[in-house]
């Protein structure tokens, strides 16, 4: 890798500190690769949308038929059907617009197909768990940022000059698209409201990423000899939230955040740490903690986060 391509990475590392004080370093995104990401949601938005409206226009023209081509005169069932039409189009472009982001942002991943795609994922500044409304406000505000602007431009192609209404959307457009520009976080406004950042997240499989050095399910450290096999109670402090947050410190492998995480899984298990074999006893902790919670699922007793309460 070049010298030159170091100092923008460099420039986007920031630290994030959780709430048990832990603090992990991430890299944010850069301005490219979430214009990228966007650009892959909204292909992906359009199509459904291209795709739903074919499908009701084809409902459109075989009511046209039954009608012998006297569809604009439609009267009682068949004027009902098509206004029925109408709202189940506005409805489901309402709802896919807004469930799309919600429910991938949402989730394990945090991150839409855009963002996966550009290997990026959402968190919240504060280093906590992501939190609904979080994700409901950075969303909400992506319409006054994009798609009112969009819409009110849409209007003005039919159009063979621009009127005030088109300029105005015009600069209301760029303003929020080049806010991420003016700001060293590279937060959209929808960011800046809901406090939360866009990082890059590791691409590895954590797998992959895993040591040779320890067999985690035994919890038996191949380097010391030490065995980490840890108690109901000892696993049952901390759930899916840490467990993921866990997954990014392995896949990282900083060894001054490996350290950190040891000794405060350690302090609040009641354990001792050792020094120099960090990582072997976060793998068998990562291990035995995602079996312990995959084994609650299954049993519907999914603990989301520590504060939680215990099943």
């Amino acid at each position: 890798m070049s010298s030159a391509t170091l100092p923008p990475r460099k420039d986007r590392r920031r630290t994030l500190v959780t709430p048990e004080g832990l603090a992990l370093p991430v890299t944010l995104a850069s301005r490219g690769s979430r214009f990228g990401a966007i650009a892959v949601d909204l292909v992906v938005l359009i199509l459904v949308i291209v795709v739903t409206t074919l499908v009701l226009a084809l409902g459109a023209a075989g009511l046209d038929r039954v009608l012998g081509g006297q569809i604009d005169q439609a009267k009682g069932g068949a004027k009902q059907a098509l206004e029925f039409l109408a709202v189940l189009w506005f409805a489901v472009m309402f709802l896919f617009r807004h469930g799309y982001f919600l429910y991938f942002e949402l989730g394990p991943r945090g991150a839409t197909p855009g963002k996966r795609a550009l290997g990026l994922r959402v968190a919240a500044r504060d280093g906590g768990q992501l939190r609904s409304e979080m994700i409901l406000a950075r969303n909400l505000v992506r319409d006054i940022e994009l798609f009112l602007p969009l819409t009110m431009l849409l209007g003005q192609l039919d159009q063979t000059e621009w009127d005030p209404v088109g300029w105005a959307a015009a600069g209301w457009f760029l303003l929020f698209a080049l806010f991420p520009v003016f700001n060293r976080d590279r937060l959209r406004a929808g960011d800046l409201i809901a406090g939360t950042w866009v990082i890059e997240a590791p691409r590895a499989s954590l797998a992959a990423a895993l040591s040779t050095g320890v067999s985690a399910a035994q919890g038996t450290s191949a380097a010391t000899g030490a065995e980490y096999r840890f108690g109901e109670a000892e696993l049952a402090v901390y759930g899916e939230y840490e467990l993921q947050t866990l997954e990014r410190v392995l896949r990282e492998d900083r060894p001054e955040a490996l350290a950190a995480v040891q000794e405060a899984i350690c302090r609040k298990i009641g354990w001792h740490p050792g020094a120099g074999d960090e990582r072997a006893f976060l793998e068998a902790y990562y291990t035995q903690l995602r079996a312990r919670l995959e084994t609650g699922m299954r049993l519907g007793k999914r603990k989301a986060d520590k504060h939680a309460a215990s099943s």
